[in-house]
């Protein structure tokens, strides 16, 4: 029932995860990737007899190689202070007052923090798409859902989970203000080439352009390209060039002199699209 461009997370213990992968695998599904969470306070190994238990992994697969998967890149990146977000995420279990108790008792003994279901959701999905939890225990996949403006389809077959689930969404306040659940992407930004900088008067043909630290430096060709020493190129290629790396974001890399401080050529690129935008 997954749609074409849908994806699926399973999450488990070294119990079954293996085999559920092998499943999913021959059922043809695309794994996109394990994810390791990684557990701040795993409960410890009383006995003694092999290590402590301090980990899941996440399956994250997508129906097949050719789906068009949602994937909130540059979301996770913000969520993880500007830099690319790893497949191991360090949490901690279900503890406090997020944890449901029943006459002083765990409601359910395998209650997922909210944080775990809060990026899975966030990083795979839109503001109404439709997730659904198949083994919904106590609830959480389908509270985080509706806090973050998804719809959301829970099935469980214990009466008291469905009971304690009910309640437990009734109190979770759902964002409604669209600014705030709004996921951009730069995919969907209009592209700006560098020479568009150049036609606005934004960069100066023979202007030197230098890295933050100003360890490197090139210099603007009228045709936008640029020289630095005996490479020339795109700001991509000659940014990656003078550092000898396989790649490079010239945008973020490079920048020029504006009274004294420097400026990131990226500063310039927004103003061409808010331009383009208005």
């Amino acid at each position: 029932i997954l749609k074409p461009n849908g994806t699926i997370w399973v999450i488990g213990s070294y119990h079954n995860i293996f085999r559920v992968g092998t499943i999913l695998q021959n059922l043809e599904f695309w794994v996109l990737n394990d994810v390791i969470w990684r557990k701040t306070n795993p409960m410890p190994n009383f006995r003694g007899r092999r290590f402590t238990n301090a980990h899941e992994t996440l399956i994250w697969a997508a129906k097949t190689q050719k789906s068009r998967h949602v994937f909130n890149y540059e979301a996770m990146k913000a969520l993880n202070d500007d830099v690319q977000m790893r497949s191991d995420w360090e949490l901690p279990l279900c503890t406090g007052n997020e944890r449901i108790k029943v006459d002083g008792k765990k409601a359910h003994p395998t209650q997922k923090p909210e944080s775990l279901l809060s990026r899975v959701i966030l990083a795979t999905s839109k503001p109404n798409d439709i997730v659904l939890d198949p083994f919904s225990g106590s609830g959480t996949t389908a509270a985080v859902a509706k806090r973050f403006g998804r719809k959301y389809i829970g099935i469980e077959q214990d009466k008291v989970y469905v009971s304690l689930s009910q309640k437990r969404l009734k109190g979770v306040n759902a964002l409604v203000d669209p600014e705030v659940l709004q996921i951009d992407s730069k995919r969907n930004e209009p592209r700006v080439p560098f020479g568009s900088l150049l036609d606005r008067g934004l960069i100066e043909p023979g202007e030197l352009m230098f890295d933050a630290r100003r360890r490197w430096h090139a210099k603007v060709r009228a045709d936008g390209m640029l020289i630095s020493n005996e490479t020339r190129g795109s700001i991509h290629s000659v940014g990656a060039a003078v550092q000898g790396a396989q790649a490079c974001n010239g945008w973020t890399f490079w920048h020029v002199d504006r009274k004294g401080n420097p400026v990131s050529i990226d500063l310039f690129r927004q103003m061409v699209r808010a331009e383009l935008a208005a």
